[in-house]
């Protein structure tokens, strides 16, 4: 089933929607939620949550790419999840996805306004499309996908050190440019 014909089932309210979601991308929502989390029962319920979540959403948002946006849920459930059970000092902690990115744009201000946060998204797409295409896959496979830094190295056949150095490279331009645009980090 299509991407358009799952959308179109959600509008419908017809709930076959959410078993051709699980069907269609439940292997890449886990991938993902198992990067940042390693308790399986939380993996389930963020699996869950997700689900519930675009049910919700769905109508009256309409996503372009249903792919994209249930990837993103589940990243943010996610990180939701794991600083949940960090705050609870229940073992929670990052597992492959460095604290230093991640809450670089958490400073305790508003800047979870949809506006701000469509703003920051469209000033790191614009900064990741300006990227060579290696420094920009790594970049990606490490703060969005969660991947370790041994699976990058596998993947490119390069060293640890190389791909930390392009990470903290990456870093540093994106805040810098998210600062010269206003936002602070």
């Amino acid at each position: 089933m299509t991407d358009e014909q799952i959308i179109e089932l959600l509008f419908r309210r017809d709930e076959r929607a959410l078993s051709e979601i699980e069907s269609k991308y439940k292997s890449l929502l886990r991938y993902i939620a198992e990067n940042f989390l390693s308790a399986r029962e939380d993996v389930e319920e963020c699996l869950n949550d997700v689900l519930l979540s675009v049910w919700n959403a769905i109508p009256p948002e309409k996503p372009e790419d249903l792919r994209a946006y249930v990837s993103a849920a589940v990243r943010n459930c996610a990180i939701d999840k794991l600083r949940s059970n960090k705050a609870d000092k229940r073992g929670g902690g990052f597992r492959t996805v460095s604290d230093e990115f991640l809450l670089m744009l958490d400073d305790g201000t508003d800047l979870a306004s949809e506006f701000e946060a469509r703003r920051a998204g469209e000033i790191i797409n614009a900064f990741l499309a300006q990227q060579s295409e290696e420094s920009r896959d790594i970049f990606v496979m490490r703060h969005y996908l969660g991947m370790s830094y041994a699976e990058i190295c596998d993947i490119f056949g390069c060293s640890e050190g190389k791909v930390k150095m392009s990470l903290l490279r990456s870093r540093k331009k994106l805040a810098a440019k998210l600062r010269k645009e206003g936002i602070f980090v």
